[in-house]
């Protein structure tokens, strides 16, 4: 009989396995939100409904400085380079797993040098001249192994693999999304701190006015040394102030430098202000139904559940028998040359089916906890689909409230201001008192510093918003592994 026909029965079950199929649970990926589905605002018309933002929407805002510093910080923030090596390692998984799913071939070379026991087998070795053998023995072999899967283990594991994979993509895509965002809001941060400084360094410049104003009237015997003391008492309060904001404003810039990936002293001495950034007059805003389909965290969150589904399916797979086919072959001679003569070659052909028949309850367990994280990836993604409508709602309401605290607050700088210029001529006539003065100094300074925070909310708003509805990143490095096909074989 020759060896082809001695092989024809494993062959046969080979070809029957083929037509097996992956046991366990397909991946339905969730349904997207009804259409009357909402954010519950609407922005008072700020916001474009059903249109996403640019990928690179930081450049809406007009300043080279923050776009040159956002590339800084998606080259050479550390947080991404480790982001971006992770997933580099959840690629190289899914070769690994792929692997296990192909023949499985191994070689062997072995050298030995053995002494043969005869009183083992029964003889007595002193009537053996020479007594007991001692041989070398060469051994030059190899074997092929291949897993048939019945039941698609390998295959949902590599379909796991690949979901793993694809999360991990799109959390880094979501990790530069998240750093891009930072380093906007920070830079804007910046900009509102030296404004809220310069305006506390017009003000010292306003209570030093008011010196030199009750000082003048001093020495003209029209006022008294009480108004002068109050008047530099208050100068003396205002210049307090500064060093504390000039202390936030290095404490900003040092974590602007963290993120950029540099030391602070590395960090250019690039000075910003509010007035030099271009806020859009509308902010396009995903509508909820696309928002699922292009924020990076919703879509990691779906792709966990995608691998907590297939996981499902490895455990299942392991309650079902398993068949593996191979073959081997080697010689074994006691001489070098005779490795390679046909006199000396053995060969072996197998097939191999392993059925689980008592574990202890392990299988089922495994199976079980399977499920229960599946269901707990499908409530994370629940849950996290709806803080991400959560954020850009209240992100949404913030846009009117800004507009409307913003306009208000610039009302009430304007008439402190005039308050204050007619305080200071009223007291250069003697028509009124310094206190009058000094209160309308200190209600422009409320007032002033109302409208820099004011603009810093818009401004701060308007990024949050660009970002919270997947406006970011879309480099190379991260776009996420190719989704498996989830129908049954």
């Amino acid at each position: 009989m020759s060896a082809a026909r001695k092989l024809a029965p494993l062959l046969a079950i080979a070809a029957l396995a083929l037509a097996g199929c992956k046991v366990g649970p397909d991946f339905t990926a969730p349904l997207p939100p009804p259409p009357t589905a909402g954010y519950g605002a609407d922005g008072a018309g700020r916001a474009l409904l059903a249109t996403a933002p640019a990928p690179r929407w930081w450049e809406g805002f007009g300043s080279a400085d923050l776009n040159r510093l956002v590339e800084q910080a998606l080259a050479g923030n550390q947080s991404l380079a480790a982001s971006n090596t992770t997933l580099e390692a959840a690629r190289r998984r899914i070769r690994a797993v792929a692997g296990r799913r192909l023949p499985q071939i191994d070689g062997q070379v072995r050298v030995e040098r053995e002494l043969f026991n005869l009183a083992a087998f029964g003889f007595d070795a002193s009537t053996i001249p020479g007594g007991n053998p001692e041989i070398s023995l060469y051994t030059l072999g190899g074997g092929v192994n291949y897993d048939l899967d019945l039941f698609g283990r390998n295959a949902r594991a590599l379909e796991r693999a690949r979901a793993e994979a694809e999360a991990q993509g799109w959390q880094t895509a979501a990790a530069h999304l998240t750093i891009a965002g930072r380093v906007v809001i920070q830079v804007l941060t910046i900009a509102a701190i030296e404004d809220r400084l310069a305006a506390l360094r017009e003000l010292v410049e306003a209570s030093e006015r008011n010196v030199k104003l009750t000082d003048a009237r001093r020495i003209g015997g029209e006022g008294t040394m009480v108004e002068v003391l109050s008047a530099q008492a208050t100068l003396a309060e205002d210049r307090v102030a500064i060093p504390g904001v000039e202390q936030q404003l290095a404490e900003a810039r040092a974590m602007l430098a963290v993120l950029t990936g540099v030391s602070p002293a590395e960090l250019p001495a690039t000075r910003f202000n509010l007035a030099s950034f271009r806020l859009p007059a509308q902010v396009p805003v995903a509508l909820p139904s696309a928002l699922v389909h292009t924020r990076p965290d919703i879509l990691s969150a779906e792709a966990r559940l995608h691998a907590a589904t297939a996981a499902v399916g490895v455990a299942t797979a392991s309650l079902y028998p398993n068949l593996t086919l191979g073959a081997a072959g080697s010689t074994q001679t006691p001489s070098l040359p005779g490795l390679f003569g046909a006199d000396f070659l053995g060969f072996d052909a197998f097939g191999n089916l392993a059925l689980p028949i008592f574990h202890g309850g392990t299988l089922k367990a495994n199976k079980r906890a399977a499920e229960a994280e599946a269901r707990a990836a499908a409530a994370t993604y629940r849950q996290t689909v709806l803080e991400a409508f959560g954020q850009v709602s209240a992100l949404l309401s913030a846009l009117d409230t800004d507009a409307r605290t913003l306009a208000a607050a610039r009302e009430a700088a304007a008439i402190t201001a005039k308050s204050l210029d007619l305080s200071r001529r009223s007291y250069q006539i003697g028509n009124s008192g310094v206190l009058q003065v000094l209160e309308a100094t200190r209600a422009n300074e409320r007032a002033r510093l109302a409208v820099v925070d004011a603009q810093a909310r818009q401004a701060l708003d308007v990024a949050r918003l660009h970002a919270a509805t997947a406006g970011g990143w879309s480099g190379e490095g991260a776009s996420p592994a190719p989704a498996m096909a989830t129908t049954p074989h």
